[in-house]
């Protein structure tokens, strides 16, 4: 049976976002709803936030499955880093622990991708062919690769290493406003760091997510990049919307003509 309804929800540093997601259409069915990141954000209690926030909802299995971006590095369940989240969830068994403190089993993902999924499947990446580079920049540097469509998972490309320092800290919106930088010069710094994942992998057209996504005219007209870079279009539901997404099989995952 085609599954038409999931409930996305999104971990980040700050905040834990979630609503229930038409899987057809990328819209939300209810009002967005946030919580506050638990400090430390250790595994049990941004599970205990989760859970709270599928309460808020009334969430239960027969209204559809679950699915979760989180800031980490996901394999078979097992989340294998932790960004601007407690070092607990390195080698954390995060799909055992949600099952056991929500009752649910979860579809879980990078945060990064499910952004990605979303832009892809509904927003500036639905028309696009080829290799896709969905770039968010914002606190730091996400990247999500697709393939005609379909997601290459985990690829942390925010760390790249350009003239001996981590790209974050000079093609993050967050350098930006840290270096007072003017669009011009920081426009500058994100050329560089675009030019150098084409170089690497030869991307066929970059998507501009995260903060800076919302002030793509401001530094557009100087970038400089022999792919085309576009904005994305999801803004913040991007992260719920494409968390929803991954509880659908990879073959119903693709982009809406």
């Amino acid at each position: 049976m085609t599954i038409k309804r999931a409930l996305g929800i999104d971990i980040g540093g700050t905040g834990v976002k979630g609503a229930p997601v038409n899987l057809r259409s990328g819209e939300l069915t209810r009002e967005r709803f946030r919580l506050l990141t638990p400090q430390p954000a250790t595994p049990s209690a941004v599970a205990e936030t989760v859970f709270e926030l599928i309460r808020h909802f009334g969430w239960s299995e027969q209204d559809g499955p679950i699915g979760i971006g989180l800031p980490s590095v996901v394999k078979q369940g097992v989340t294998h880093t932790a960004g601007n989240i407690d070092s607990a969830w390195i080698s954390c068994d995060a799909a055992a622990l949600f099952k056991t403190v929500t009752g649910f089993q979860v579809a879980l993902l990078n945060d990064a991708d499910a952004a990605g999924l979303a832009e892809m499947r509904f927003g500036a990446g639905r028309d696009l062919a080829g290799l896709i580079a969905v770039v968010t920049l914002g606190t730091g540097i996400g990247t999500a690769l697709f393939y005609n469509g379909q997601l290459i998972p985990n690829a942390e490309l925010g760390h790249l290493i350009i003239r001996d320092k981590d790209a974050e800290r000079r093609a993050s919106l967050a350098a930006r406003e840290r270096h007072e930088w003017s669009w011009k010069k920081w426009a500058g710094h994100v050329s560089e760091y675009l030019g150098e994942l084409r170089r690497l992998l030869w991307c066929d057209a970059f998507i501009i997510g995260g903060g800076a996504s919302n002030k793509f005219d401001r530094f557009a007209t100087y970038l400089e990049c022999p792919a085309p870079v576009l904005p994305a279009q999801m803004a913040n539901l991007a992260g719920i919307v494409g968390a929803a997404l991954a509880t659908l099989p990879p073959s119903q995952v693709k982009p809406r003509s």
